[in-house]
């Protein structure tokens, strides 16, 4: 988990820490990542959008429509889980706020 938590605060320096759906969670303009450890796996939440986007590298995983799972007997794919950091910061940033028009 450590390494996954160090993996995420380098592709995305500017966002926060929290615990929420009781799991860490980075936030940037809302949840950007969370990620959880179980008994089997471990868990990361990118949002679906980035499941989608990123569904030929997560080939290998049991996926869902917004989790990926993790064997905990292989090693963790941290270069993924960077690349997939750095896709939701982009697109959390190129999100278009409530209320403004879009272009």
């Amino acid at each position: 988990l450590e390494q996954i938590r160090a993996a995420i605060q380098k592709a995305a320096p500017s966002a926060t820490e929290a615990i929420k759906y009781g799991m860490p969670t980075f936030v940037l303009k809302g949840n950007l990542i969370h990620f959880a450890a179980y008994k089997n796996h471990i868990g990361i939440y990118p949002a679906p959008v980035a499941i989608e986007a990123f569904a030929k590298d997560f080939a290998p995983y049991k996926t869902s429509k917004g989790a990926v799972q993790l064997p905990i007997d292989k090693p963790m794919p941290l270069g993924l889980i960077a690349k997939v950091t750095r896709f939701r910061v982009k697109q959390m940033s190129e999100e278009v706020k409530p209320g403004k028009n879009k272009k």
